[in-house]
């Protein structure tokens, strides 16, 4: 039954029957019909008397959950009154991970609105395709982001807002610090994420507001056991959904605080982990391994729990973290169809170099392309189940692609053991098939990785007429001065010495720099253009 006013989301998302099957048998993932997730994840904490706690904390300011409630409040009555939102309306967030950002996320779900963060540093040209692929009227932006956002010409939008001495502060000053919730449905659209494609259209993913409370009682619980007293800190953008759990949702259903950074270079993660006593970190590997070589500048010892994601851990920057700090970095991974982390460990589980076992509220297996579980330990497509899943807005013959017999093949290649972890292969584009032999770009970056001499790698397949493909390593050096030919080749020797030959890679490219997402994920499809 139809909810909202603007019913595009409702009126997109996939059929039932095109829809993974979900597993919310336990009580902690059961629902009434009427939910609006803020509620949880931030009125209630004012109603049980913590307002005064701090929430966000930043180098500059502090702010209390009363702080934010307040300010939340205060920008849904803009939405309605000045902006002209009705519910459903799908609002653009443009901004780098700082308190406003936060606030008008939460006000949006207040005003009965669906939110789509973005990262800070996507274009006009990007941002004119999620408006004009979600069909929406409102955005709202950092005054310091606003040269793309005004470059933006889209016969949807009709109204940008800007904070940071912008048109929504004035608004927002005599606007009333109350305001009563969008009575939502459990099963409302409430969030979607765009998939970060290389190609063609981008993908919308929908997540519902009880998606939103039941990863906060998956993850966390199983990985991380937080407190109130917990300080969360890392590195991903809130317009990524690991960021987003991260930094937002884990620490705030818990009544925890997150320390917001918006430009996380190394330096300032360790420096707020030394100077706010920080407990809880989520960052990716590449971050990871970075911040270890980092560790002599930095006192780290309030840390408790390390969480990376975004692509898979490798595990040389595990062992090097754990020999520094005694801390065991929680490896996991989630995608945004899935809206968070899946399969993961806990400090009593971990082996390291798994990914891990399935979390609470999920189920796992290894496929061939034919639908059929494979045996043990051998090689597959990841199958996911659970109490969240993907719901493509508006792209059936996609959402026939991830979803299959009502499971979401997330694209991963993983095989599991005889103790049920799972261990990750490859990406499933990530496999390179070289004179017959099926090389995991990953296996062979683990290798150069332990090599003293190698910062960062990133290896991809080049087409090859003789061997249909060659395994080519992008290798950033800790010292470039190196760079020559004779190194490569005896990086070469040194890597068939301490692995299987024919996974050596036969190109080598010295470069300075490999290129990322804003998430810290390594983009190889620009690789294979070199």
């Amino acid at each position: 039954m139809k909810h909202y006013t603007d019913n595009f989301a409702h009126d997109n998302l996939p059929s039932i029957d095109l829809q993974p099957d979900y597993l919310c048998d336990l009580p902690q993932f059961q629902h009434p019909e009427m939910l609006n997730c803020v509620e949880r994840l931030l009125d209630n904490h004012i109603k049980k008397g913590n307002g005064d706690a701090v929430c966000i904390r930043t180098f500059e300011e502090s702010w209390t959950y009363n702080n934010l409630f307040e300010k939340a409040n205060q920008i849904a009555h803009v939405f309605i009154d000045d902006l002209g939102l009705v519910s459903g309306n799908r609002v653009l967030l443009r901004s780098a991970n700082n308190p406003m950002m936060v606030a008008c996320w939460f006000a949006v779900l207040k005003a009965g609105g669906i939110v789509v963060s973005t990262m800070p540093l996507l274009r006009s040209k990007e941002l004119t395709t999620i408006i004009d692929c979600a069909e929406i009227s409102i955005a709202i932006s950092d005054s310091d982001l606003a040269d793309e956002m005004n470059q933006v010409e889209s016969k949807f939008l009709k109204i940008t807002s800007f904070f940071r001495n912008g048109d929504l502060d004035k608004l927002t000053q005599s606007k009333p610090k109350n305001f009563e919730n969008y009575h939502s449905k459990a099963d409302s659209v409430c969030l979607i994420g765009f998939t970060s494609g290389t190609t063609g259209l981008p993908k919308m993913t929908a997540h519902y507001h009880k998606d939103i409370l039941n990863i906060c009682e998956a993850f966390p619980v199983y990985s991380l056991q937080p407190t109130k007293d917990d300080i969360f800190i890392g590195s991903p953008p809130l317009g990524f959904t690991f960021g987003l759990g991260g930094l937002v949702l884990f620490p705030m259903y818990f009544g925890a605080s997150t320390f917001l950074i918006e430009k996380p270079s190394p330096d300032l993660l360790l420096k707020a982990i030394q100077e706010y006593k920080v407990t809880i970190c989520f960052t990716a590997p590449t971050a990871w391994r970075v911040l270890t070589t980092k560790l002599n500048e930095f006192n780290v010892s309030s840390l408790r729990k390390c969480v990376s994601a975004g692509e898979t851990l490798p595990l040389q920057v595990w062992h090097d973290w754990y020999d520094a700090t005694g801390l065991k970095i929680i490896d996991g991974i989630g995608s945004t169809e899935i809206l968070h982390i899946f399969i993961s460990s806990n400090e009593e589980n971990m082996i390291p170099g798994a990914t891990g076992l399935p979390i609470l509220g999920y189920e796992a297996k290894i496929i061939d392309e034919n639908g059929n579980e494979l045996p043990i330990n051998e090689s597959g497509k990841l199958a996911i189940k659970g109490i969240t899943g993907c719901k493509y807005l508006n792209r059936e013959e996609k959402q026939k692609e991830y979803v299959q017999n009502g499971w979401n093949i997330t694209g991963d290649i993983f095989k599991k053991d005889d103790n049920g972890y799972y261990w990750f292969v490859a990406r499933g584009d990530d496999m390179i098939i070289s004179s017959g032999y099926n090389i995991a770009a990953i296996e062979v970056e683990s290798v150069l990785l332990t090599h003293e001499d190698i910062l960062e790698c990133a290896v991809v397949g080049l087409p090859d007429e003789e061997r249909g493909m060659l395994v080519c390593a992008h290798i950033v050096l800790k010292d470039n001065n190196k760079a020559s030919v004779e190194f490569k080749k005896t990086i070469q020797q040194w890597f068939k010495q301490v692995a299987a030959p024919y996974k050596y890679p036969r190109v080598i490219n010295f470069i300075e720099s490999l290129p990322k997402t804003e998430t810290g994920k390594i983009q190889r499809f620009k690789l294979k253009k070199h």
